[in-house]
């Protein structure tokens, strides 16, 4: 399947933000979050990705058809430092999921972001956790820690990899896979 990510242009933020509003519906059943006022959720750190060099917005396209989005960023809980990134944010509409897109995505970001990762996933969502599992350890080889994680507002867990240049024997098992 023709699958392509794009960087998202400040210029596209008003679709990123519909699109948001579709994650964060969805989302919405394991994090309980209300709609405000408006009939909106919102999403209060959007602004940044185009302010802060270490935040990078995506598009996903499905045969050139808009099919989601990946926001990645610097902040981690687990890990600090330079080249540190996690998925802050990952969603593919319900129309393109269980057909491999997602993997394919996350295996597309990975390769154009290297450096060390953080993936988290929120402890009541279920279908995330199996999912990342499955796309970290295929993609990092089986080389990845597993860590818990708790914030303010929720318990979950940390997958963390690296995935360097310099770290040859990663893709080559990931290749073997």
């Amino acid at each position: 399947m023709d699958v392509v990510i794009e960087r998202v242009t400040e210029e596209d933020r008003s679709v990123l933000e519909q699109l948001m509003e579709l994650y964060a519906y969805d989302f919405s059943e394991f994090d309980g979050a209300d709609v405000n006022t408006h009939g909106l959720y919102g999403y209060r750190y959007l602004g940044h990705y185009w302010t802060e060099p270490d935040r990078h917005p995506f598009f996903v396209r499905v045969a050139g058809k808009l099919a989601g989005f990946v926001l990645v960023s610097g902040f981690c809980y687990l890990q600090k430092g330079a080249d540190i990134r996690s998925i802050s944010e990952f969603f593919i509409l319900r129309k393109y999921r269980r057909q491999g897109i997602g993997r394919q995505v996350a295996f597309q970001i990975f390769d154009m972001l290297p450096g060390k990762w953080e993936v988290v996933q929120m402890g009541t969502n279920a279908p995330s956790k199996l999912f990342w599992e499955e796309v970290v350890a295929a993609y990092a080889g089986g080389r990845y820690e597993k860590h818990g994680v708790t914030t303010e507002e929720w318990d979950g867990q940390a997958l963390l990899f690296d995935n360097a240049p310099s770290d040859q024997s990663r893709v080559q098992n990931r290749d073997s896979a």
